[in-house]
């Protein structure tokens, strides 16, 4: 700056310190936002990526190349050394779509890295060469030394960013897009084409099942929850299969082992028998339920795993926010604008071979070559000028205007070409170009239709091996309190009014997980709930303390209390379903005083009979009477009560237990979850209680009964599900695999032990279960062979013409004397009257009800409709509706499974 500059001139031109890290710091983002760690929205890739694939299309010539040697050559493109290079390639390797890989690249399943670059090898694979390479339609930049030259974005034919997926951290923002199935990109890419909005979901490479019900287009603010896929091998072994995307083998051995040494679950042993496939097989401890164990593994390690997906893309060299469908759309407009170019590009070299061969004929057959003004130029301008003269009169055959480079090629085709022209061949070869060029332009004319054409073309070419791997299941939430195992030993000490795990020299009270919630009453007529704590103050006087079940209705407590103020005795029945923790609530009217005078805490909603003793009174006639809980409605927890009496109470006894009050707990299975509930979701399955079973049929002839707990797992295979009962008849259609004979049975299935699986189908290789019906008269549509000539014949038989009930053992009767092609189940009737007839060798019975004071006949009806019939005179059978209540006299005593209605 010279001496005799302005000093104000000078201050402009100072920039402040703030404004130099302001702008260094911005170019540092978008470098690091558009040349590092977001993918581009056209070819899928971020800069590396881009550099290795180029690199490998530079060195293709068929054969592998050392690894190292695709590091080294891409150096030339991206600065930014060898081992982030190497890194990006193995990862590229991984995902078996673009690169060949020949060696050790790791297994991203179980962790295990890559050999170094030097021990391992790579080409580009078919599919690669045929949708990510055309150098006509690539756009080149400069390389960072200019000495090369690189792609900005790579023409890739194909949605490959969501096929791929893609993770990067940049400054300020990060990208997570999911990867999703090969097949499934293409077939909605054809959709998107016929103006169909897609609809994409996920699909990992490591399998697993996934709930992507909030998936939320791959959008910021969705979710998607993917677990390991557990297979109950048998009640002492769990086996996993298939690890959660973003997780490993080794990481989850890890998580299932630190779960375990917390106390969270309990297991005997883990063995990771991974090969080619996942197997990691978790023996239980004895005595461990493997359903809970199940869920616990879910709550507790990375047997599931959330993932938050955020499709950041590179879109006009800025960073766009797009959901997976946006995406996809844009990738097949791309797609279709990319085949038009090269169309385009395949139209202009076919109209240049056909214009250069026209140019050719008209030169040998008009014979410019041996005209003397051309014989005798001495120079090339002199050539031009003579050709122009020449070639004037055909000028309007040509599509464009004839330059001198053309007659350079012209003049440059040697004597003996010239001498040997055919021009017949030359005919054949200009109708082949111009045939072809129909075509192309028949393709830029219906530019849509070529591209779904281009698409099929891929997914028949590529698509075989590449089905979906992740199954899409709706998963119910765990939750881990009630699957944390009992880890925790709770004391509990009244009179000080102390609670805890650490309070070993007190009283026992139970055992519980570390974060279960304990709710405790008072004497004084008060309860909280806590969490499980080492030692907690949570008043004095305990009467009760135990494990709190959040939303748990069917805990009913039965309270006796008196008020402090006006001393009145009063009795409620209350369930407490939700509460705020550490917050004390009063289950008395709220004098000062009050007091509890019985308590009892009831987990099913018993209702016991108390006998209470008042003190001597004046007025009192009677000193004591009993009291049932079961005239008392269950209500809320903030309730005052019923009065029972206004006298002083001396006593009060337990004179009897009670029994539930509460109707059997309804239960529904959730066909999508695979799950019992009791949320009326799905299928209803009836109303349980106690030693009540649930009914299990599997796809491979066995069957298992279980309990109604809520925590149970079910096989996908299973083919029924329904409330087990000792008494119903199940017609059964199975092919045994020793006779080579379909056979029917009917028969009850036996009480067994919950958790044993046994067969009702022949054991033999080959058998195989066709049919399972419940219904009272199953109708199947039998496909047989009839006669010397095998003649196709379709017959329709009622199951219940072809065999009695038997034993669940029996192997039954052969359903037809013919070979027999299929079986299917066509209807199923409870009703009599709605079964086919009879068939002609058979007779139908007849039921025959007599009264006391005349006989009736009445065929095929119930003993219940029968009933009916007489109590109410009812002349036509048709009228009768046996599901509303049988009306009786109150001398009329009558017993249908005795048998009292005549039924002979």
């Amino acid at each position: 700056m010279s001496e005799n500059s302005d000093p104000n001139e000078q201050l402009h031109n100072i920039i402040p310190l703030d404004g130099l890290y302001e702008n260094w710091f911005l170019d540092y983002a978008s470098y690091v936002i558009l040349d590092r760690a977001v993918p581009h929205i056209y070819d899928g890739l971020k800069p590396v990526q881009r550099r290795i694939l180029h690199s490998l299309k530079e060195m293709d010539d068929g054969r592998f190349n050392k690894a190292a040697n695709v590091i080294g050559n891409t150096m030339k493109y991206h600065p930014h050394g060898d081992a982030s290079i190497g890194d990006a390639m193995v990862q590229i390797g991984q995902k078996n779509l673009l690169i060949d890989c020949q060696g050790n690249w790791g297994d991203p399943i179980t962790g295990d890295s890559a050999a170094a670059p030097r021990y391992i090898e790579a080409r580009l694979t078919k599919f690669a060469l045929e949708v990510v390479f055309n150098p006509d339609t690539t756009e080149w930049q400069a390389s960072y030394d200019g000495r090369n030259r690189e792609p900005i974005t790579l023409p890739v034919k194909f949605p490959l960013l969501l096929a791929q997926g893609a993770d990067g951290i940049a400054v300020g923002l990060a990208t997570k897009i999911m990867p999703h199935n090969f097949n499934e990109l293409l077939d909605a890419s054809i959709e998107v084409l016929k103006g169909v909005r897609p609809n994409l979901m996920p699909d990992f490479p490591t399998g697993g099942m996934a709930d992507a019900t909030n998936y939320n287009e791959g959008q910021r603010g969705g979710k998607i929850r993917v677990r390991a896929k557990i297979i109950e091998r048998d009640k002492k072994t769990l086996t996993i299969t298939e690890v959660p995307f973003t997780t490993t083998t080794g990481g989850l051995i890890d998580s299932i082992i630190a779960a375990n040494d917390k106390g969270k679950i309990k297991i005997k042993k883990i063995e990771d028998n991974t090969a080619r496939d996942v197997e990691i097989v978790v023996h239980l401890a004895p005595g461990i339920s493997p359903d809970v164990t199940i869920d616990a593994l879910y709550a507790f390690t990375d047997c599931e795993v959330s993932i938050s997906p955020n499709t950041c893309i590179i879109l006009d060299d800025k960073p766009h926010f797009l959901s997976v469908n946006d995406i996809l759309e844009q990738s097949v407009a791309h797609t279709k604008h990319l085949l038009k170019r090269e169309l385009e590009i395949r139209l202009a070299e076919l109209k240049e071979k056909i214009f250069f061969s026209s140019l050719l004929k008209i030169f040998i057959q008009e014979g410019m070559y041996k005209h003397p003004d051309y014989e005798t130029s001495g120079n090339f301008d002199v050539v031009v000028e003579v050709l122009n003269r020449l070639f004037a009169p055909f000028l309007p055959q040509f599509y464009r205007a004839i330059l001198p480079e053309d007659y350079k090629k012209l003049i440059d085709k040697p004597m003996s070409s010239i001498t040997r022209f055919d021009v017949k061949k030359a005919d054949e070869q200009m109708k082949t170009l111009e045939n072809e060029i129909k075509e192309v332009n028949h393709h830029l004319r219906h530019l849509n239709d070529y591209a779904i054409a281009w698409f099929v073309k891929l997914k028949e070419k590529y698509g075989k091996g590449r089905e979906r791997k992740t199954e899409l299941r709706t998963f119910d939430r765990v939750e881990a309190a009630q699957v944390a195992l009992a880890n925790v030993k709770l004391y509990v000490n009244r009179e000080d009014g102390f609670i805890g795990a650490g309070l070993k020299k007190d009283e026992y009270v139970c055992d519980c997980s570390d974060i279960d919630e304990i709710i405790v009453f008072r004497n004084d007529g008060r309860c909280l709930i806590t969490k499980v704590q080492d030692k907690v103050f949570v008043g004095k006087d305990i009467i009760h303390v135990a494990v709190f079940k959040k939303g748990d209705e069917r805990t009913v407590y039965n309270l006796l209390y008196k008020d402090g103020e006006s001393g009145t005795i009063y009795i409620k029945r209350f369930s407490v379903v939700g509460v705020t923790r550490d917050k004390e609530y009063d289950l008395t009217k709220g004098t000062k005083g009050s007091k509890v005078l019985y308590f009892s805490a009831n987990p099913n909603g018993e209702a016991e009979v108390v006998n209470i003793q008042l003190k001597p009174h004046s007025k009192l006639k009677k000193l004591q009477f009993d009291q049932d809980f079961a005239e008392i409605a269950i209500k809320g927890r903030s309730s005052m009560g019923n009065q029972v009496t206004k006298y002083p109470v001396k006593k009060i006894l337990l004179k009897t237990k009670g029994v539930s009050t509460l109707a059997g707990r309804k239960i529904w299975f959730d066909d999508n979850l695979k799950r019992l509930n009791a949320d009326s979701r799905g299928r209803y399955l009836g109303e349980f209680d106690g030693e009540d079973k649930i009914l299990t049929v599997l796809a491979n002839g066995t069957y298992e009964l279980t309990s109604f707990d809520l925590n149970n797992h079910f096989d996908d295979k299973m083919q029924l599900i329904e409330k087990y009962d000792a008494e119903k008849v199940f017609a059964v259609v199975h092919y045994d695999g020793k006779s080579k004979n379909y056979l029917v049975k009917r028969f009850v299935f036996e009480n067994t032990p919950v958790g044993k699986q046994s067969s009702f189908i022949s054991e033999e290789p080959g058998s195989k279960l066709v049919l399972i019906s419940s219904a009272a008269q199953p109708i199947v549509k039998v496909e047989q062979l009839k006669g010397k000539t095998q003649v196709q014949e379709l017959v329709e038989l009622n199951l219940t013409d072809l065999i009695d009930v038997k034993g669940m053992k029996a192997m039954g009767n052969r359903l037809s004397a013919h070979p027999v092609q299929t079986v299917q189940l066509i209807a199923e009737h409870d009703d009599a009257e709605d079964v086919p007839d009879p068939a002609p060798d058979s007779v139908a019975d007849t039921q025959v009800i007599a009264d006391v004071t005349e006989e009736k006949e009445i065929p095929d009806v119930s003993p219940e409709k029968a009933a009916r019939i007489i109590e109410m005179e009812i002349t036509n059978p048709e009228d009768v509706d046996i599901t509303k209540p049988l009306k009786k006299n109150d001398d009329d005593d009558i017993d249908l499974s005795k048998g009292q209605l005549g039924l002979f």
